[in-house]
């Protein structure tokens, strides 16, 4: 037993210095008990209540101050911005703490911080910046804010019960537990917090992919998530690694890393590289400081000069060079050495009902498909109970509506005013909350016409309860809401992606030095997949081009002896060489055969042929099913000697063509249904991904198939002209199929 040792009571020095029971006693106890008796309220008032996030998607800190902002009316389009310090002051209202921590949780949700993807808050002034260390905010007197037009979503029908309530911290006002976000914003913005013996690491994703996901996973709780979900989206941009068995691991435990590396360019003339994007987890100042220590240790002799050169138009890091220097040889090196390439560290630790859980994406959408069930059903409930509340009203009119002047004699003949509902309960047979609803009717809408235009509504409204009740009953159709509600956050707020991805096999392997000389040079690639190479002075020597029987040049290039060519398969896959790998041959031999001499996969045959020197422009894919995916040849770049590229791309319909076009250019496409269609490649948006499946540029009618895709020539195009639409498409949106092959609409 602990001994307790008990001191003499000590006396108060003054007549009025108040004793206090049990003061200056001395307990014996275990510091483990000590230790837990007044340090786990506190550590659980910091995992529940400041750190980690919850399903919405915010901590109380943010929750509070954008519900603040909602309150005060910046969520209205006609609302000006207002001073920051008076939202700092109103927000203390909920969040007892200081106005510096309240306006630093402010700085990182505004559009001038750049923190987040898809920022909360409009911003007006010196925010500073989330990739900057030294480039600190302005105080909240000369900044002004007010809430982001994406802010509708968090704040819709919060008015209609669809979250709880609780008083505020000294029970003055009411504030909500949650917001009933309409898209799954805890995985849309990054979020980080360190609890007591937990943290919790959010990654940001690309808002609209996660929507499409989320559609997904409520259709299919199996989907591949990979599909659909290509991996988190940055707001710094960069290039991410793309890792299959670390993004699975991700996304089905909700642990595990990204790696993430600057994105730079080479400005020759100025033999300088410049870096506009950097790993979402480091800062300006660390990666200069870093190359800045390595040039001084001499571990780093190609670097002249440093500075940062980040302005009004972003961010950039220039770096001068020495003479002679491989730009790319000298990023490969910087990526090992300096925060330039960094790992984002994933933990999605959530709080789900006041439980901290860690949780995957799978699990996550699930959880947040859930709470938005709820939000539809409480949203649903109240505004039927409201509906139904307006029923019983009107229908006491129709009763009256059928002896207008008896309700008048009851009210003119009733002696005490106290009298007046009762007698018309009794005379109409209504209850309580009719009477009372008729007896206060103004004198001068007792008639007919004002009855009948109110009790218009009663239709309607038996109409709108029988649909809510069926809703209520019904998970399918609560549902098909949120699933309207996901399409239309889409449709509303989705943006590109900013973080694109490399390639393991695109870095492992060292970039060779290219010494083979340079000279022009004509390449031939036959139907059944022959290749020659074949320099000018040969070519006009030579008599006729030798092949096979049935078969004939299908692509015909002239190039020089240092291009680089891309074969791509019809297993979607692509097979890199160089021109020069190839001997020179003449047209009166064969040539290569392709799938033999790049050692395709058996029973792999060649597609097409696309020569590159600096990889600009696009291939535009088409596919069976109509669609087509505008892909940047610069998706097929690699620093190294790497020479086969998978998901090249998409195996979901057969490729029927693959067509490399400089600048948007117009193609000829035709179908298996005899119809034609001529559209502009512009139309279609740039797909980030190799493998996408693309948009639909045809719409094919039942059991009809892209039959072909041809370029139009240059001068083809004015031969076409008298056929050209008035009305031109928006750019990306599918095109319409013409309904005679005789008639070609030119887009």
């Amino acid at each position: 037993m602990p001994r307790k040792k008990e001191t003499p009571k000590k006396q108060p020095a003054f007549k009025h210095e108040a004793y206090i029971e049990g003061s200056g006693s001395v307990v014996d106890e275990k510091i483990a008990d000590t230790l837990k008796k007044n340090y786990m309220p506190y550590a659980m008032s910091v995992i529940i209540s400041r750190a980690l996030p919850e399903i919405d998607g915010f901590k109380p800190s943010h929750r509070k101050l954008l519900y603040m902002m909602y309150k005060r009316g910046l969520l209205s389009p006609d609302k000006e911005r207002s001073k920051s310090a008076n939202v700092v002051g109103e927000t203390m209202k909920l969040n007892p703490h200081g106005d510096q921590a309240i306006y630093e949780t402010m700085v990182r949700m505004t559009r001038g911080n750049e923190a987040l993807l898809h920022p909360y808050i409009d911003s007006k002034g010196n925010f500073g910046k989330q990739y900057s260390s030294k480039m600190h905010f302005a105080a909240p007197r000369y900044t002004e804010v007010k809430l982001e037009k994406i802010c509708n979503e968090l704040f819709r029908d919060i008015d209609r019960d669809t979250v709880d309530f609780v008083p505020n911290y000294d029970n003055t006002m009411q504030e909500p537990t949650l917001l009933p976000a309409t898209f799954p914003t805890v995985l849309v913005n990054s979020n980080t917090g360190i609890a007591v013996s937990m943290a919790s690491n959010v990654c940001p994703f690309n808002l609209e992919e996660i929507c499409e996901t989320t559609i997904a996973l409520m259709k299919d709780p199996q989907h591949d998530i990979l599909s659909t979900l290509k991996g988190p989206d940055f707001p710094g941009g960069g290039l991410m690694l793309y890792d299959e068995a670390e993004l699975n691991k991700v996304y089905e435990t909700g642990r595990g890393s990204v790696k993430v590396r600057s994105k730079y360019s080479y400005d020759k003339s100025a033999n300088c590289l410049e870096i506009t994007q950097i790993p979402y987890t480091t800062t300006v100042e660390a990666i200069i400081d870093k190359i800045i220590e390595l040039v001084k240790a001499g571990k780093i002799r190609e670097i002249s000069y440093i500075r940062d050169e980040t302005d009004i138009d972003g961010l950039k890091i220039a770096i001068d060079l020495k003479r002679g220097t491989d730009p790319d040889k000298l990023m490969q090196k910087l990526y090992k050495l300096t925060p330039l390439q960094d790992s984002y560290p994933c933990n999605f630790n959530i709080l789900i009902a006041g439980t901290p859980k860690v949780m995957g994406v799978r699990e996550i959408l699930t959880e947040w498909t859930a709470f938005r069930e709820e939000c539809i059903q409480r949203r649903t409930y109240f505004d039927l109970q409201k509906k139904k509340e307006k029923l019983h009203l009107l229908e006491a009119l129709s009763k009256i509506l059928l002896d207008i002047d008896k309700a008048i004699k009851i009210i003119r003949e009733t002696e005490n005013e106290a009298d007046v509902v009762p007698n018309l309960m009794i005379g109409f047979g209504i209850d309580e909350v009719q009477a009372e609803y008729v007896a206060e009717i103004k004198l001068r809408n007792i008639n007919k016409q004002y009855i009948l235009r109110r009790i218009e509504e009663v239709d309607q409204l038996r109409k709108d309860i029988a649909e809510m009740e069926d809703i209520l009953r019904d998970k399918k159709k609560i549902r098909k809401i949120i699933v309207d509600e996901l399409r239309q956050v889409i449709k509303n707020y989705a943006q590109p992606r900013k973080t694109m991805f490399y390639y393991l096999s695109d870095v492992d392997e060292e970039v060779e030095v290219d010494d083979t000389p340079d000279y022009p040079v004509n390449l031939f690639v036959s139907d059944s997949g022959y290749f020659k190479k074949i320099t000018p002075q040969s070519l006009r020597m030579s008599g006729e081009q030798k092949l096979k029987e049935g078969d004939f040049i299908r692509q015909s290039f002239e190039a020089t002896n240092k291009t680089e060519l891309v074969f791509f398969s019809d297993k979607a896959q692509a097979y890199k060489s160089k021109a020069s790998a190839f001997d020179d041959t003449k047209a009166s031999v064969m040539g290569d055969y392709i799938p033999a001499k790049l050692s395709f996969d058996e029973g792999e045959g060649l597609k097409t042929l696309v020569p590159t020197i600096d990889y600009s422009g696009y291939i535009v894919f088409f596919f069976e099913n109509g669609k087509a995916a505008k892909v940047p040849m610069k998706a097929y770049e690699t620093k190294t000697n790497r020479k086969k590229l998978a998901k090249a791309y998409s195996e979901k319909s057969p490729l029927v063509a693959a067509i490399f076009v400089g600048e948007d250019r117009d193609i000829l496409l035709r179908s298996t249904s005899g119809h034609a269609l001529v559209f502009n490649t512009g139309m279609i948006l740039p797909k980030t991904t190799r493998d996408s499946q693309g948009v639909q540029v045809m719409t094919l009618r039942k059991k009809a198939l892209l039959a072909s895709a041809e370029l139009i020539p240059a001068e083809g195009v004015t031969e076409l002209e008298k056929y050209r639409s008035k009305s031109v498409p928006a750019a990306g949106k599918p095109a319409k199929e013409l309904g005679d092959t005789n008639q070609l609409t030119l887009i």
